[in-house]
Order: C-alpha cells, then sequence, then structure tokens
C-alpha cells in the first residue's frame, strides 16, 4: 500500500515557521513506522507573490488528490490593498468551498500546565477536553436573499438563516460519529424557540440520532444558554454540534478556556475522499500573525496539534494522535514556553524552533 498523502500548503506570515515544526514531527513519524507522502505549494499571499492569484489551479488539484491538507496561515498587511478577489484570504475560502469541507472541528482541551492561563478558575478548567462541531457551509453566511437595499427612505441590511434537512442531516452524522471515538455525547445547539430554522435542526438531528445512531448520549440546548453553560461549567460537554453563525461564536469562546490561541488546532472535514476518510483540512487557529513574522517567537503547537489531528481523523491513527499530545503535554508541564505562554511571573522564552525540537526529544522518550 501507498503511504497517505499531505499537502502542506504553509502560506503567510507565521505560517512557514510553525510548518517547519511540523515536519519536524512528520519526519520523526517516518522514522517510527508512519510515513506519509508529503508535497508542498503556495496559498494565500504567498501564492499571490508566485502565481498572481491566491490559489492556482494547480494547487486546488493537488488539494483534491491529497489525502489531507495542512495549512499554515494566510493574509498579511503587504496585501490589504489587492482588489477582494485577489486577496489572501479568498484561497483559504476557495478550497474549502471547492473541497466541500462542511463540519469544522474546533477542540478546546486545556493541559494542565496551562490552567492558570484561562480566565476561569483552574477547577472549571483544569481537565477540559471538549470539541465544538460547527456546520461550515451554509447558514446565515450563505443563505440568499442577502444584501444591503434601499426600502423608502432607507437602507436595510439582509442576510437569510437557510438550512435544508440534508445539510444539517451530514452534520449531524460528522457530530455522532466523532462522539462514538470520543465521550459519546451530543449536545445540539440551535434556538429551536423563535427560529423555524432551529426547529427544522432539532426536528433532523434527532431523527438522525434515532434512526442512526441511537447509541450515543444527545441532548438539545438553545445557543444563548448554551454560551452561558460553556463558561459555568465548560467540562458537562463532549461534542457540541451547532450551525454556522453560532458555531463561529461558541468556538470562539470555547477558545478561551484554554488561555492561548497558541495551542488550539482545528479541522474541516468534508465527504469521503478516495481513501476512505473524509476530505480534510487542518490549520491552527491562530492566524498569520505578521506582527511577530520571521523573530522566532510564534508558537508551533496549534499546527503541530493540527497535525494531530489529522493522524486522528484522515487516517485513524488515534495511538499515534495521542503519543503526539501526549509530548506536548510533557513539554508544558516540563515549563517549556514561547513567548505567548509566560505568565505573569515571567521568564525566558524559548523559540519557535527550539519548542519543536523539545517536542522531538518528548517523543523520544515516550516510545
Amino acid at each position: 500500500m501507498p503511504n497517505p498523502s499531505l499537502l502542506i500548503l504553509a502560506g503567510d506570515g507565521i505560517g512557514p515557521e510553525v510548518m517547519a515544526e511540523v515536519r519536524k514531527v512528520i519526519a520523526w513519524y517516518a522514522d517510527h513506522g508512519t510515513a506519509f507522502d508529503v508535497s508542498e505549494d503556495f496559498v494565500g499571499g504567498a501564492a499571490y507573490d508566485g502565481y498572481g492569484t491566491p490559489l492556482a489551479d494547480e494547487t486546488l488539484a493537488k488539494a483534491m488528490a491529497a489525502d489531507a491538507v495542512l495549512l499554515g496561515a494566510v493574509g498579511g498587511p503587504k496585501y490589504d490593498t489587492l482588489d477582494f478577489a485577489l486577496k489572501p484570504e479568498r484561497g483559504l475560502l476557495k478550497l474549502r468551498k471547492e473541497l466541500d469541507l462542511y463540519a469544522n472541528l474546533r477542540p478546546a482541551q486545556c493541559f494542565d500546565a496551562l490552567a492558570d492561563f484561562s480566565s476561569l478558575k483552574r477547577e472549571v478548567v483544569a481537565g477540559l477536553d471538549i470539541m465544538i462541531l460547527r456546520e461550515l457551509t451554509s447558514g446565515m453566511y450563505f443563505g440568499e436573499p442577502r444584501g444591503i437595499f434601499t426600502e423608502g427612505n432607507e437602507r436595510v441590511g439582509i442576510n437569510t438563516h437557510r438550512y435544508t434537512e440534508s445539510e444539517i442531516a451530514r452534520a449531524a452524522r460528522s457530530a455522532f460519529q466523532l462522539a462514538r471515538q470520543r465521550g459519546n455525547k451530543v449536545c445540539s445547539m440551535e434556538k429551536a424557540n423563535v427560529m423555524e430554522a432551529g426547529i427544522l435542526w432539532r426536528e433532523v438531528v434527532q431523527k438522525i440520532h434515532d434512526t442512526e445512531f441511537p447509541d450515543v448520549q444527545l441532548s438539545h440546548m438553545y445557543a444563548d444558554n448554551g454560551a452561558m453553560q460553556l463558561v459555568r461549567a465548560p467540562k458537562q460537554f463532549d461534542v457540541i454540534l451547532t450551525d454556522n453563525l453560532f458555531g463561529d461564536i461558541l468556538s470562539d469562546a470555547a477558545a478561551m478556556l484554554t488561555g492561548s490561541l497558541g495551542m488550539l488546532p482545528s479541522a474541516s472535514l468534508g465527504a469521503a475522499g478516495p481513501n476512505g476518510y473524509p476530505r480534510a483540512m487542518y490549520e491552527p487557529v491562530h492566524g498569520s500573525a505578521p506582527d511577530i513574522a520571521g523573530q522566532g517567537k510564534a508558537n508551533p503547537i496549534a499546527c503541530i496539534l493540527s497535525f494531530g489531528m489529522a493522524l486522528r481523523y484522515s487516517f485513524a491513527l488515534g495511538a499515534q494522535a495521542d503519543l503526539l499530545e501526549a509530548a506536548v503535554n510533557k513539554v508544558l508541564a516540563d515549563g517549556l514556553r514561547t513567548a505567548d505562554l509566560l505568565g505573569p511571573e515571567g521568564g525566558t522564552p524559548i523559540s519557535t524552533s527550539q519548542m519543536g525540537d523539545a517536542i522531538i526529544a518528548a517523543l523520544d522518550t515516550l516510545v
């Protein structure tokens, strides 16, 4: 059997720096019996510089053919004056659209060594490990009609919150399948008390559960109550399933429970590809951070953990993913910190490259 394929799109800003550390981890796994065929290309501003477009057709073809895509970050002030269609972010959005990546997975995991970094009390967040699955391709951000129109003597802005049964059903199936790999519990969040689309959402999720996943525990919650519960008692949740708009809001709220954006990976999953696993793109949440690009200050952990998500969800390599998370936990427990992880007591930060090397060293001690 050929090795599974990975396409690396490092992108802009700190993307190349953090992705260099991921390459170290990929090489380590290859030396220990889990090898990948890795190719690289440009996306975002780097693609505009090289190809005159934020996503070349040839690059998209490579992404379509790969078993998984690893993306660093896109954007930066250098590209602010470009036409809208040429901005770096258009490359990222086109990738999501063409790969039909409809399920966005945002974990919120609090490593013990960083529990005091959260704005909540340690006992509330210590040991936190939840997953938010946000539907990514429909809802308020894509529904028609939309726009700014003139009615009488004033303007009105319109966005349409629209979902079809099939769009809800495929997101629900992804959430239930994910829960079976975790704590076997899904909480679906909507606003069925005031929105017809919320009523449909609840009905479809319940039907998918009853007919296909009766073994998974399902609960329903209004999204506003869900926001409150996330900051009151977040460990009550395992997998949270929600729509595009509420998922955007709730995942950002959950992200801050962990204390640092530099720690947060994400995955965007679609329908099954040629390898039988979902088409997928994995990327850190933190963005391109152009203010620190090229200075060795970036935290590579979110990008490394994004590769860990690829191991788990694209290649069914759960044991290897667990090992990588354990290595990250060991490094943090040993007190090693990039600049974003220094607390009020201060200290001497290590560089991006040193953090990558420390994780490799931790992997060596754990095998």
